[in-house]
C-alpha cells in the first residue's frame, strides 16, 4: 500500500462522514449545505473555517448550476486546499540548517528525528543529531537507537545536563564536521506550564545565536489524534517560541485530520511532513491538495 492509500485509510473517520453527505442520495440544498458544515467542525477544522469553507462552495454551486452533491468532492478538496499556508523554505531541504524539535511527551519528536535523519543519510546529506532531551528516563537511549537505525551520529551528554548547553555542543560539533543537517530532540512539554516554556524559549534562544553557520527553523511535532487541544498547545508553543512550521503525526489511525488544517489557517503556519506509521519511511513531504483529497476521499 503506497503512503497515499495509507493516508486515506488513516483519515477514514472524516472521509467516511463527508462521503456519507455526499452519496446519501440527495440534492445540493439547505440540508446538504448545513450538513457539510456540520461535517467539517465534526471533523475538528473549526467554526469559522467550516463556514467559510462551505459558503465558499455554496457561492461556486449556484455559480455553475451543480445540483448535486457528488459534483462538488473534488471541489471541496481543492477549497480545503487554499486554506493550508505554504513553507517559504523546507529547513529539511534547503541546506545547511538546523532544526529544533518541540511538543509534548508522546507526540512523536524522537521518532520523527530519527525518521528524518534516515531519509537524509539514504540520499546523501550529512547529518548529525542532538539529544537535548536530558530528562525523560530512557530518552537518551531511544534516540541512539534511532540513529543507529538511520546510521547517523548522535551527539548527547549526561542525563540531567543543562539542554541549551547541550543544544551549544551540538551546533559547535556540527560546524566542526561541516554537517549539512542538524535535527535536535528536546524534551516534551506542557503547553501549560508557563516555567517549562521559558525554560524552552532558553534552548531555542542560545541556539539561535550560537548557530551562525546555518538558519535555525523551530518544528511543533504535533499529534494529529489529540484533535481541537492541539490547537491549543500549538498556540501555546507559538506565543513562546515564534514557531516556523508544522509535523503531524499519527495520521493513520483514529485521527480526523481537520485539526492540521486549523492550526495552519489559525496560526499561518506551514506543514512540513506528515507521518502515518512507526517505520522509518512512513513520513512524507506534506501536500496539501493530496492531504486534503485523502481526507474528502478523492483519489489521485
Amino acid at each position: 500500500m503506497g503512503f497515499f492509500d495509507r493516508l486515506k485509510s488513516g483519515l477514514s473517520r472524516s472521509r467516511e462522514a463527508i462521503n456519507e453527505i455526499f452519496y446519501m442520495g440527495g440534492e445540493v440544498d439547505e440540508d446538504f449545505w448545513e450538513d457539510l458544515e456540520d461535517t467539517l467542525v465534526m471533523g475538528d477544522m473549526g467554526g469559522e473555517l467550516a463556514m467559510r469553507v462551505a459558503d465558499d462552495l455554496r457561492e461556486r454551486a449556484a455559480r455553475e448550476n451543480l445540483t448535486h452533491p457528488s459534483q462538488l468532492r473534488d471541489a471541496l478538496a481543492r477549497r480545503l486546499a487554499q486554506e493550508f499556508h505554504a513553507a517559504d523554505r523546507d529547513p529539511f531541504e534547503d541546506l545547511p540548517s538546523c532544526v529544533l524539535f518541540v511538543g509534548i511527551n508522546g507526540a512523536g519528536k524522537t521518532t520523527t528525528v530519527g525518521k528524518l535523519a534516515g531519509r537524509a543519510q539514504a540520499e546523501g546529506t550529512s547529518c548529525l543529531i542532538g539529544g537535548a532531551d536530558t530528562f525523560r528516563a530512557a530518552a537518551i537511549e531511544q534516540l541512539e537507537v534511532w540513529g543507529k537505525r538511520a546510521g547517523v551520529d548522535v551527539i548527547t551528554r549526561e542525563r540531567g545536563a543543562d539542554p541549551a548547553s547541550v543544544c551549544y555542543d551540538v551546533v559547535e560539533e556540527a560546524e566542526r564536521r561541516g554537517s549539512q543537517l542538524v535535527l535536535i530532540d528536546t524534551a516534551g512539554r506542557l503547553h501549560t506550564s508557563s516555567d517549562l516554556m521559558r525554560e524552552l524559549a532558553k534552548v531555542v534562544n542560545v541556539t539561535r545565536r550560537r548557530c551562525a553557520s546555518m538558519p535555525v527553523a523551530v518544528v511543533l511535532v504535533i499529534d494529529a489524534t489529540t484533535g481541537q487541544n492541539g490547537l491549543a498547545q500549538a498556540k501555546e508553543f507559538n506565543d513562546a517560541l515564534d514557531l516556523d512550521g508544522l509535523i503531524v503525526t499519527k495520521l493513520d489511525g483514529t485521527a480526523k485530520g481537520g485539526i492540521a488544517l486549523a492550526i495552519s489557517d489559525q496560526l499561518g503556519l506551514p506543514i512540513y511532513r506528515i507521518g502515518v506509521g512507526e517505520s522509518i519511511d512512513d513520513l512524507e513531504t506534506f501536500d496539501a491538495l493530496d492531504f486534503c483529497r485523502a481526507l474528502v476521499g478523492e483519489g489521485k
